[in-house]
């Protein structure tokens, strides 16, 4: 039986390049562990290129997968088209982007500064479009079809919660 079993098939994604944000940890290392045992090619991204060469050796290691890591902050345009241009370089092509990438400050939002809200609103929010519009240009430019794209997300989203409303409203936007 294999971590795959009862989901979707062995090869379900061979061919297949997925880059994740927010790629080198938790939920989005996770995600992209799957996706490599179901044969894609993987681009993981976040400020942190040491944490994210750790992570890609680790899963190459454990699948025998393909991963290129590189460093970008989702805030700054430019450095979403230069992963576009790296990704498009080694592999070919995106067929999924997962705008994986976050940042919280679990406080009380009356202690908050308006830098520390801008801050949590122009990663999640801001960096979701950033790389949906640039990889999407880069789509229509290239007239390539049958892309995706997916925004992790969480139910505080709707419902709102203590402690994380930058995080909340930026997911609901």
């Amino acid at each position: 039986m294999s971590y795959t079993d009862g989901m979707l098939k062995d090869g379900a994604l061979k061919g297949r390049t997925i880059l994740i944000t927010g790629g080198g940890t938790g939920l989005g290392k996770s995600m992209g562990k799957y996706f490599l045992q179901l044969g894609a090619n993987l681009v993981i991204t976040s400020r942190k290129l040491e944490v994210l060469q750790k992570t890609a050796d680790e899963l190459m290691a454990e699948t025998g997968g393909q991963v290129l890591a590189l460093q970008c902050d989702v805030r700054k345009y430019n450095e979403v088209e230069n992963v576009i241009t790296e990704t498009v370089k080694k592999f070919g092509s995106i067929d999924t982007l997962i705008n994986n990438a976050a940042g919280n400050f679990i406080s009380p939002t009356e202690r908050l500064s308006n830098r520390a809200f801008d801050t949590v609103v122009d990663i999640v929010l801001r960096g979701s479009y950033n790389c949906t519009l640039a990889l999407g240009k880069h789509w229509i430019a290239a007239k390539q079809t049958n892309k995706t794209v997916l925004n992790i997300v969480t139910t505080y989203a709707w419902t709102g919660s203590a402690f994380v409303v930058p995080s909340a409203c930026a997911k609901a936007g």
